[in-house]
C-alpha cells in the first residue's frame, strides 16, 4: 500500500459533500490537514481557493505527494474519492466488473442522490418563497431515490457489495433521512446500512470532523 509522508490538505466543511472526503481520509488512516472554507464569508471565491477548485465549491484537496511525487490538486467530491482510492489501493476494487458497479453508484450519488436532496432541502427549508410545485417535485424525487437505494441494499451489506467509495459518497446525505421522511418502516435496508456505517469508528469521525 502507498504510504503518505506529508499530510493531504483538505479544503472543506462538514456538509454532506465535504463529509465524503473527511470519511474517506479517516477510513484510509493517512495524515491530512483540514482547512475550513467559510462559505458565508465568501472564502470560496478567493483566488487561492479558485486555483484548486475553479467551480468555487467544496471540497477540494491538495496532495503534496501526487503522481510522480509532484503536488496535485483535485476538485469535485467524486473525483477526489476515486483519486484517493486508486492511489492507496483501498475501497475501490481491482476487478473491472466490480469497478463498474462502484462507479455506477458513485455517479448515481453525485448526479442524483446529492443534487436532488439538495434541491429538496433548498425549496422546502431555505427558499424565501415556498413554491408547492418545486417542493412536491423534489420531495417525491428524494423518496424515489431512497427507494432505489433501499432496493439495492436489500441483499447487500454495502451499496456495491463490499465497502467502497460508493458508501462514503452517500452516507452524508442518507444520514439526514428524518428531514426527508425516509422512515425505517419504508426503507428498512437503508436503515440497516446506516447502522452498519455507524459501527465504523473512522466513518463516524469523518462525519463529525469540523463540526466543533
Amino acid at each position: 500500500m502507498t504510504t503518505q509522508t506529508k499530510p493531504i490538505e483538505a479544503y472543506s466543511r462538514p456538509t454532506p459533500n465535504g463529509q465524503k472526503v473527511h470519511v474517506m481520509l479517516e477510513e484510509l488512516g493517512v495524515p491530512w490537514t483540514y482547512h475550513r472554507i467559510d462559505i458565508s464569508k465568501g472564502e470560496q471565491f478567493k483566488p487561492e481557493f479558485l486555483a484548486i477548485s475553479p467551480n468555487n465549491k467544496i471540497p477540494a484537496i491538495v496532495d503534496p505527494e501526487g503522481p510522480g511525487g509532484a503536488p496535485i490538486s483535485v476538485f469535485e467530491s467524486g473525483a477526489i474519492l476515486k483519486y484517493l482510492a486508486q492511489k492507496f489501493g483501498k475501497f475501490y476494487p481491482t476487478d473491472a466488473r466490480a469497478q463498474v458497479k462502484v462507479d455506477e453508484w458513485l455517479f448515481w450519488q453525485v448526479g442524483g442522490f446529492g443534487p436532488m436532496l439538495g434541491q429538496n432541502n433548498h425549496f422546502s427549508v431555505y427558499a424565501p418563497e415556498k413554491i408547492p410545485y418545486a417542493i412536491k417535485r423534489y420531495s417525491e424525487e428524494t423518496l424515489r431515490l431512497f427507494k432505489v437505494l433501499d432496493t439495492q441494499l436489500k441483499d447487500k451489506d454495502f451499496i456495491a457489495g463490499d465497502i467502497s467509495i460508493a458508501d462514503f459518497a452517500a452516507i452524508g446525505w442518507a444520514q439526514s433521512w428524518e428531514r426527508y421522511g425516509a422512515t425505517k418502516a419504508d426503507y428498512p435496508h437503508v436503515h440497516a446500512w446506516l447502522d452498519r456505517m455507524a459501527a465504523r469508528p473512522a466513518t463516524v469521525r469523518g462525519l463529525e470532523y469540523g463540526k466543533a
